[in-house]
């Protein structure tokens, strides 16, 4: 974990690139910890990119947590958030998914609601930095609608009991 931290640092710097963890820290040996804190604690000045990894992490389980730890009668998307992991992660732009596997695994479910998704068959351990940066081209390539569907011209409209509606 060491070696894959540092590693990753040096092709980050230049970058400006901001690494985090998300996940249950507390179930992780000693020395994985003080790497992922010190890993963040490094780079937390930093101002470009925010690079999260996930460790011992689950998207249910933290959805879970956070349903046990608030109030019922103060629920909001805003106040949920406060009880997730990390809150002040920020929402996911691009989740990318190794190995050949085209699912989103239980990562990030709440954060990556409306992040674009990128699968590469290159296991997690042999993503190099070019292999990184051609991933984050792609991404910047691609138009963001954050959840809504462009309008289609002369797409039919659907009919309801209040009157045509367009999707």
């Amino acid at each position: 974990m060491s070696k894959c931290a540092s590693n990753w640092d040096v092709g980050c710097r230049v970058r400006r690139v901001r690494l985090r963890w998300a996940g249950v820290r507390s179930r992780l040996p000693a020395d994985v910890i003080e790497t992922l804190l010190k890993a963040e604690r490094a780079t937390r000045d930093r101002t470009g990119l925010t690079l999260t990894g996930c460790v011992n992490y689950g998207g249910r389980a933290e959805i879970t947590a956070a349903a046990g730890r608030i109030d019922p009668l103060s629920v909001s998307e805003h106040a949920f958030a406060r009880y997730l992991h990390v809150p002040e992660l920020p929402d996911v732009d691009l989740l990318l998914r190794t190995g050949g596997d085209q699912r989103t695994s239980n990562f990030l479910t709440w954060q990556a609601t409306y992040a674009e998704l990128l699968f590469l068959d290159t296991p997690w351990p042999a993503v190099d930095r070019r292999t990184l940066w051609e991933a984050i081209e792609q991404y910047a390539r691609r138009t963001r609608r954050y959840g809504s569907v462009p309008r289609i011209p002369d797409q039919p409209t659907f009919l309801s009991g209040h009157g045509a509606q367009t999707p």
